[in-house]
């Protein structure tokens, strides 16, 4: 059995493989969101936070070899093979078959995407803020298929489903979670 490495050593390992800044905020927003949810789910938010910053780890350097190149970069780090499970399943469907089975992954999973059709919906309000922004504004942009047509609606729609969530809930908490990072997002905006 790894080790889950803290937040620095996450931050420091992500900052290595990973060099434009859109990649590190997305893993700031996807951390703070799963903060967020761990404490719905009364779980440990260092080890939830630390999934989600390291989520796409692979993703900067190696694109094509998303969720598998991981696998490797993290057993050479000595990682728990619970966090390396946890970040691989949140490609299930889209770039590897392994299913989200705990919350951790279920949440992983589902929230990826939606925290970028959240971002994208923040930077088009006249406040260019997640502060101010609200679940109607999101679920119209969600169900606008030329808005943010790289976001896969399937997957938020199959996660809420996996956690037994409705989306709005789903999307509402993201939304919360986000906020309580705005700042380190670029999304504390105009207020």
């Amino acid at each position: 059995m790894g080790r889950y490495p803290n937040r620095d050593e996450s931050l420091e390992l992500l900052n290595e493989y990973n060099k434009e800044d859109h990649l590190i905020k997305h893993a700031l927003s996807v951390e703070g969101v799963m903060k967020y949810f761990a404490r719905l789910y009364n779980e440990d938010e260092e080890k939830w936070g630390v999934a989600g910053l390291l989520h796409d780890l692979d993703y900067g350097m190696y694109p094509d070899q998303h969720c598998s190149k991981v696998i490797e970069i993290m057993e050479e780090k000595g990682l728990d093979k619970d966090l390396i499970r946890a970040v691989v399943s949140h490609g299930y469907g889209l770039v590897c078959d392994v299913k989200p089975e705990s919350n951790m992954e279920k949440v992983l999973y589902t929230i990826d995407e939606l925290t970028g059709l959240i971002s994208a919906t923040a930077i088009m309000r006249p406040s260019k803020s997640v502060l101010d922004l609200e679940l109607k504004s999101v679920k119209k942009k969600f169900k606008s298929k030329g808005f943010a047509e790289g976001v896969n609606r399937e997957v938020i729609k199959n996660g809420a489903e996996m956690l037994g969530m409705t989306l709005d809930d789903v999307i509402n908490n993201t939304i919360l979670g986000m906020r309580e990072v705005a700042d380190n997002i670029g999304l504390k905006g105009e207020l």
